[in-house]
């Protein structure tokens, strides 16, 4: 499908401008009416009347003249989550990764061409990094994200890219697609990943794809560390052998689990 196939043919100008705010609110990290007005630039008198309309319907909320993005998001994205099988399904083999390598575990899913975090558990060494739960992040320049596209169709590969495009986050990072398409043809012959700092200086990852029983792709799974700690043989030895054994766990729960 192609990623331009799902915009609206009459999009509602109000929709958009609603989270455009909402969007702007979590990229600020909070905001004043006129602060949000500048960045966005729009009036500052229509862009109060949006905030109003959101604080009264509990999407955001204001401290001290400063909207934030409300809880209630919250309930919507746990919401969301929780229809996904491949959540609780992994959530436990997720848990495990950390515990057995002490560092960071992460569950990532695509949806419109991003990546988004489903779950992620801290072993006793790990690093906090900047992503969260429910964080959307590029497919290309992650582990996780690479997993997922090496096992897309070519066209959709390409129209996530040209959706999305490939910018650079380190110097590491691929931004050419003819490098990146043959990266992603040696992760479906070795059945893993490696993210050599391509996301965030200092970090390293090994990533896995979960294929359901008909060989789609529905998720990916990866370790992430610091650079000092993901090295050697550990990095490319201890830490793909404990993805593979989760991997394996997951995918038979996939394809035997109740309807």
């Amino acid at each position: 499908m192609s990623e331009n196939s799902n915009r609206a043919k009459n999009p509602v100008k109000s929709t958009v401008t609603t989270f455009r705010i909402i969007e702007s609110l979590k990229e600020l990290d909070g905001a004043r009416v006129t602060e949000l007005a500048q960045h966005l630039d729009l009036p500052k008198s229509s862009v109060h009347n949006y905030l109003s309309t959101l604080e009264q319907e509990e999407y955001v909320i204001k401290q001290n003249g400063t909207y934030f993005v409300g809880l209630r998001f919250l309930d919507l994205g746990a919401q969301a989550r929780s229809k996904l099988p491949i959540y609780e399904i992994a959530k436990p083999e997720v848990r495990s990764l950390a515990e057995e390598s002490g560092e960071l575990s992460n569950l990532l899913v695509e949806e419109h061409g991003k990546g988004v975090y489903l779950h992620r558990a801290t072993g006793e060494d790990a690093v906090r990094v900047d992503a969260d739960t429910g964080q959307r992040v590029h497919l290309h320049n992650t582990g996780l994200g690479k997993a997922i596209l090496a096992h897309l169709p070519q066209g959709r590969v390409n129209a996530i890219l040209d959706k999305h495009g490939m910018p650079s986050t380190t110097e590491n990072t691929i931004t050419d697609r003819e490098t990146l398409f043959k990266e992603l043809a040696e992760i479906r012959e070795q059945g893993f990943v490696f993210d050599r700092e391509e996301r965030l200086n200092g970090l390293r990852c090994v990533a896995a794809p979960i294929l359901n029983k008909d060989n789609q792709i529905v998720g990916a799974v990866s370790v992430s560390g610091p650079t000092s700690r993901m090295s050697t043989e550990r990095f490319s030895e201890e830490i793909p052998d404990l993805l593979r054994n989760a991997v394996n766990v997951i995918e038979l729960n996939i394809a035997y689990r109740k309807s």
